[in-house]
């Protein structure tokens, strides 16, 4: 069994097996990034224990959160010892198990307008983790990755899938996609849904749809869908890090759905302006309204 002493982590021999898929060159660039994850619950602690896992050599990591049973179906740090627990000091823990020499700064208190500038400074790549209904957050971290120039990457668990968006330096940004400015919350909620599925690959098996209540902000979960949002959002990271393969970014958007075998591209040019964005739009909002007479 092999030990390590204080101060003797072997990076190299930890993550020699990345090599042959990375140079050992682009290894480097792996171990000298930055990666800022706000949100660590379902999706949110899958990213940053895969990408520790890539060898990323710095974490900023955002939650305000306690771990609780509800959680145990789909979060990486949802386990008996760490109910009552706080997200982000369960999940520290884990990345530091994985690699002790990751330099971690962890805000226990979320993301806001008084800290979200000192949480992205020097990240090379921001990943969403935000529960999918954290709208107000999840708008001010967007709108700080355009103003500061930080690639920004998103992946929504969708059923037994994932659906994924990257949002560029000075290309199409996240409100441009989105547009939540001006709506309540389940206006936005629509609008995050239509934006990351356009193909909506998910919806054939989802047996039972009064499972989901945008206005009462709930909905089904699984872990298989956490699990494959943290592969492709961090091999779109990967990607951005090392400058090697292809990134399309929004309005392009990609869909992957293990239990249909099935993946799509999507092309949503005008965002939330595309003229079948507006049609979903505008049915989503009648299906909602009818629902709430009844």
């Amino acid at each position: 069994m092999s030990t390590i002493t204080e101060g003797a982590f072997p990076y190299d021999n930890a993550f020699s097996r990345n090599l042959g898929w990375v140079t050992e060159a682009e290894q480097q660039k792996l171990r000298k990034a930055r990666i800022a994850v706000a949100g660590l619950g379902g999706v949110g602690g899958f990213h940053v224990t895969t990408l520790a896992r890539f060898g990323i050599g710095a974490f900023s990591i955002a939650d305000f959160d306690n771990f609780d049973f509800p959680n145990f179906n789909r979060q990486a740090g949802a386990m008996v010892s760490s109910v009552g627990r706080p997200k982000s000091e369960v999940i520290g823990a884990m990345v530091k198990d994985i690699n002790p020499d990751i330099d971690l700064q962890i805000f226990p208190k979320g993301v806001d307008e008084s800290n979200i500038d000192e949480f992205l400074k020097g990240a090379t790549v921001y990943v969403d983790g935000l529960d999918f209904f954290a709208f107000k957050a999840r708008q001010l971290a967007f709108a700080a990755c355009h103003r500061l120039g930080i690639p920004a990457v998103t992946a929504a668990p969708l059923g037994m899938g994932t659906s994924v968006l990257v949002f560029l330096p000075g290309q199409m940004s996240f409100e441009e996609y989105f547009g939540f400015e001006g709506c309540n919350d389940t206006e936005k909620a629509l609008r995050f849904l239509l934006g990351l599925t356009p193909k909506r690959l998910h919806n054939s098996y989802l047996v039972e749809p009064d499972r989901i209540n945008l206005q009462e902000k709930r909905g089904p979960s699984t872990v298989a869908g956490c699990m494959l949002c943290a592969g492709v959002a961090a091999t779109e990271t990967v990607k951005l890090i090392i400058g090697r393969g292809e990134i399309r970014a929004a309005p392009w958007s990609y869909q992957v759905d293990a239990f249909r075998h099935q993946a799509a591209w999507s092309w949503r040019p005008m965002g939330y302006r595309n003229p079948l964005q507006r049609l979903g739009f505008k049915l989503g909002m009648a299906m909602l309204s009818q629902g709430t007479s009844k």
